[in-house]
């Protein structure tokens, strides 16, 4: 939100932090934000109105967010954890093989993006999945 551009001046604007802080107020009314493991947020928060986004490590890359605080057999407890909950998920994932076999009971779709931050691929290009326990419409989740 706050980039820093040579060629450009700055999207910040403090007079207009005011009305900004306003929009985010009346959009976020009602959300919760928790600092939780996964395996102790789903339980907790889990209802039929409930819609959780997850955003693992990458497969291979599970120490990325920490030493031990995610490892390889996480993503099968997760893929089990959600095939029993009451409200909705979307998880985004790399895509590999591993992760299409774990999570094969539920709605996945491919997604094509470039990476414009860090070093994930030498052409920044990179290939994501999508996956959800409820069908994607166009316009609606």
């Amino acid at each position: 939100m706050f980039g820093v551009s040579a060629e450009h001046a700055p999207r910040f604007n403090l007079a207009r932090l005011e009305p900004i802080l306003e929009a985010a107020h009346e959009r976020l009314d009602g959300v919760v934000f928790d600092s939780l493991d996964w395996a102790d947020l789903i339980p907790r928060y889990d209802s039929p109105t409930t819609l959780f986004y997850l955003d693992p490590p990458y497969i291979g890359g599970e120490a990325d967010y920490g030493k031990g605080l995610f490892e390889r057999g996480d993503f099968t407890r997760m893929a089990k954890t959600l095939a029993g909950i009451d409200g909705a998920f979307i998880l985004s994932i790399n895509d590999t093989p591993e992760i299409r076999e774990i999570f094969a009971g539920f709605n996945m779709d491919q997604v094509r993006l470039t990476y414009t931050v860090g070093k994930s691929a030498p052409t920044g290009k990179a290939q994501e999945l999508i996956i959800s326990n409820r069908e994607a419409k166009v316009g609606l989740f």
